[in-house]
């Protein structure tokens, strides 16, 4: 029986090097930048079997995340509005929402988690991520669960 492979999330200065040219490697492919994955190696500087190696267990995280259901969690301040603009955010990217839970405001802010699909996301999890922590009115965006 085979073992169910298990996942971390690791920031990326604290891999070795030849994970990162494999995630490059495989980027250039996605683009077309790079037409063969000899053409990716050689502009990568790995080799082939480093690369036939760990092409399939090293995936940016917002790819692993493309295609799920994510559930967001955002503090924010009580002001009117705010949770439309955020809506407004999510339907322009084209996250899918299926569900929308908040707290009674506490103290000027609340909690509201909000689990979307992200089939068709057009933009990376951290790209929206951060669009939404810049918005006025989020103190936080995080994902919970995805």
């Amino acid at each position: 029986m085979a073992s169910k492979p298990k996942y971390y999330i690791v920031e990326a200065s604290a891999l070795p090097e030849v994970f990162l040219k494999v995630a490059e490697a495989k980027r250039l492919l996605s683009t077309g930048e790079a037409a063969t994955v000899n053409e990716a190696t050689k502009m990568t500087d790995i080799s082939r079997s480093a690369f036939y190696k760990y092409r399939d267990s090293v995936l940016p995280f917002q790819n692993m995340m493309t295609g799920r259901i994510i559930t967001i969690q955002l503090l924010l301040h009580d002001q009117p509005g705010l949770l439309s603009e955020i809506l407004g955010v999510l339907a322009a990217t084209k996250a899918n929402i299926i569900t929308i839970n908040s707290i009674m405001p506490t103290n000027g802010t609340a909690v509201v988690t909000i689990s979307a699909e992200t089939n068709e996301l057009t933009v990376s999890i951290e790209e929206l991520l951060n669009t939404l922590g810049e918005m006025d009115g989020v103190v936080k965006a995080e994902v919970l669960a995805g």
